[in-house]
This record gives structure tokens, sequence and C-alpha cells, in this order.
């Protein structure tokens, strides 16, 4: 397995004036804008900024990785290490699941199934 970096999600507490900040002082290409997430074009990584709520508070962020297989990276957990917190599922036009990474931060992994 390859994974590769896909997403920066920074969870916010004002989307309009969290997308004018990385639109208009940091000079970000907007991708589309919703009350809920917005996302930026920085190159291969998207930056998406995700409303914020009691468990995501605004400032934190968490990564987005891409696996070519998401399944069997799933179905074989125990021997590669990787600490799923919920598994495989359709969300949001794509297949994801959530991990811990090492540190214990939350991670998202997008794939096919």
């Amino acid at each position: 397995m390859q994974a590769k970096l896909a997403y920066v999600i920074k969870f916010v507490g004002r989307m309009d004036e969290a997308v004018r900040y990385h639109r208009d002082t940091l000079g970000l290409t907007l991708k589309f804008q919703s009350p809920e997430w917005s996302e930026f074009q920085t190159g291969d990584v998207t930056l998406a900024l995700h409303a914020a709520s009691k468990d995501n508070p605004p400032g934190k962020v968490q990564l987005g990785y891409n696996v070519d297989d998401l399944t069997a990276l799933y179905e074989n957990r125990g021997a590669n290490g990787i600490d799923f917190t919920s598994p495989p599922r359709a969300q949001h036009g794509t297949v994801l699941a959530k991990f811990r990474d090492n540190e214990g931060s939350d991670c998202s992994i997008s794939g096919k199934r």
C-alpha cells in the first residue's frame, strides 16, 4: 500500500471569514464554497475548510489520505498496524474510513472498494 496525502481539512468557526482569508489574504484559488465545506486548489493536495463542531473545534486540522484499494487495506488492518476508528463506507461521493495515526491524531482515508 502507498497512501497519498489528498486533503488537509481545517475546521473553522466562521466559514465566510475563513474563505475570505484563504482566498483574499493568502491568494489561494477557491474551487467551491458552501456553509459546511469549502475547497481550495493548492496543487496535488486540496485544502478543505469544514464547519467546526463539538468534536472538531475551530483550528483543529485533520489529514486525509487516498489509497487504491481501501477495502483490502481495511481487511488487513491487523497486519498493517492501522488503528481504524470507522470502517469504509460511502460518504460524500467516495468511500471513506477513519483512523488514528501513531500519535492519536484523527485522519481520514479514501479509496476504491
